[in-house]
């Protein structure tokens, strides 16, 4: 199947008809949004094992990965549906007026979180549903009353075609206008960057690399009107492995990570690409059985050969730097498309002083950073930068003796795990999937969890506005029933 790429001019005439419809659904109530996100979820599952099969073939990805991403996938439609229809995400403040409060009246104030105009979306590589077409992106700024047009990533375009079609089979099932969702093509560069340069364009969502990621962020911010680029880009993911749990837990903590750096042959943006440790012999122990276990792996082929081409300059970038020491590595090298886990070790005044050996290596790699003391240890801590998620391997003991460390750590990442790995993101209200930079544009948002509709909205303020004239989430009566903060009182009775 050939995909054309989508010209500027087509470009112009898809953000037009994405403003024009956005003029009404922006209007269109919760009840009305929830139905749309449900048939979503429904038309993509009506797809059924053809968009599995599409999905593998374009992916490399075996059947069951796809299968769990497609309901990862509705799932989030379905949880946005939800969110919607309750309609308390609006975060409605309303503050009655003091007519004759001294020395001023206080006039009637009612807030509440609109959406912020037409989104444009980039498909994410390792992801071909849960991060692309139709993926969590998409959904929060259609549940936030956006319209959306996505970019299709190259690496996987049939597969964001049925996706795009189950999603235009449900704008007509629930009479949505025409330019709701709209879908656009491009190899290069040219069809991305005249969306994001686009002036009906108000905000872009991105996963990906950080070259593209920070790409985009410039491009956006050199606009006459900058608008946000919530990009999830670059995370090592640190894991933190404190001395006495280590030296009881070295061969188990071994195993967890070892499964955590090979899973998905490590394409996972939470990927643990560094550890962290004081030598010793609980150390050494967890090197020898580390390499021992990345021994036991097989290669496996990643998502495409740009990828594979990728980890192996990468890698081979990071294996030259000074004190790199290589430790253990799969058995088999594999093909030119495939991905060797392996796991290497530097001594951490290398780390401290060499950036390169920061940077993200995507695949199935870590780099073990050997601290002589604590000192050094704190030292590599200070040196690293935004994260994803952290994770500490201790004790509850050891970690009170710690408390500056998670300190440290809640600056550097947006997720702490405490004896866990970092693979694996649950989606909830609680989650956070974001961090300071470079992991993020925006370390305040979040891209997976109901908190993520927060990115496509923004706060407007009526003063002394008729009940009549007010949007129904700041209705006297209260008609939705939804909670709201009503001079400094949660309530959701109807009046």
């Amino acid at each position: 199947m050939n995909f054309k790429d989508t010209t500027p001019e087509e470009v112009n005439k898809t953000m037009q008809e994405s403003h024009l419809a956005f003029l009404s659904y922006k209007n269109f109530s919760g009840k009305k949004k929830a139905a749309f996100l449900r048939a979503i979820a429904d038309e993509i599952e009506a797809l059924g094992n053809e968009l599995v099969q599409t999905a593998m073939r374009e992916t490399n990805l075996p059947e069951a990965r796809i299968i769990n991403e497609r309901g990862r996938t509705t799932g989030h439609c379905r949880m946005f549906a939800d969110l919607v229809e309750e309609g308390s995400w609006v975060e409605a403040r309303i503050d009655t007026a003091l007519p004759d409060r001294m020395p001023a009246p206080k006039p009637d104030i009612r807030k509440m979180l609109v959406p912020i105009g037409p989104v444009v979306v980039f498909g994410a590589a390792n992801f071909p549903l849960a991060y692309s077409t139709a993926g969590g992106d998409t959904a929060s700024a259609l549940a936030a009353g956006c319209t959306v047009v996505v970019k299709a990533h190259p690496a996987h375009a049939a597969t964001s075609t049925l996706v795009a079609s189950a999603i235009q089979k449900a704008m007509e099932k629930t009479g949505m206008p025409k330019g709701v969702f709209q879908h656009v093509y491009g190899a290069g560069f040219q069809a991305g960057q005249a969306l994001v340069k686009h002036p009906l364009t108000k905000a872009v969502g991105f996963t990906g690399s950080f070259a593209g990621g920070k790409a985009l962020f410039d491009l956006a911010n050199q606009r006459p009107e900058p608008i946000p680029v919530f990009a999830e880009m670059s995370s090592i993911n640190p894991v933190i492995l404190l001395p006495e749990t280590l030296a009881r837990e070295a061969e188990a903590t071994a195993g967890r990570l070892a499964a955590s750096i090979t899973l998905g042959v490590g394409q996972f943006c939470t990927n643990p690409g560094l550890i962290v440790a004081i030598e010793g012999e609980g150390l050494e122990l967890f090197i020898r059985s580390l390499s021992a276990e990345i021994q036991k792996v097989l290669p496996g082929t990643m998502l495409h050969q740009g990828i594979a081409d990728n980890y192996h300059a990468k890698l081979k970038h990071a294996l030259a730097q000074k004190g790199v020491l290589m430790e253990g590595q799969a058995s088999e090298e594999g093909g030119e498309a495939q991905g060797r886990p392996l796991v290497a070790s530097a001594p951490a005044e290398e780390f401290i002083k060499n950036p390169a050996l920061a940077e993200e290596v995507f695949g199935p790699f870590s780099l073990i950073i050997r601290c002589k003391n604590n000192d050094e240890f704190h030292r590599v801590i200070t040196r690293l930068r935004g994260q994803l998620t952290t994770t500490v391997i201790a004790n509850e003991e050891e970690l009170l003796k710690h408390r500056n460390l998670l300190n440290m750590l809640t600056e550097k990442a947006g997720r702490l795990i405490m004896n866990g790995v970092p693979t694996g993101v649950e989606v909830c209200p609680a989650m956070m999937h974001g961090g300071p930079f470079p992991a993020t544009t925006d370390s305040r948002f979040t891209a997976v969890g109901t908190d993520a509709i927060r990115r496509f909205a923004r706060p407007v303020a009526y003063q002394n506005f008729t009940d009549a004239l007010l949007p129904d989430e700041l209705k006297a009566n209260n008609p939705l029933g939804i909670w709201r903060l009503v001079n400094g009182k949660w309530e959701n009775k109807i009046d």
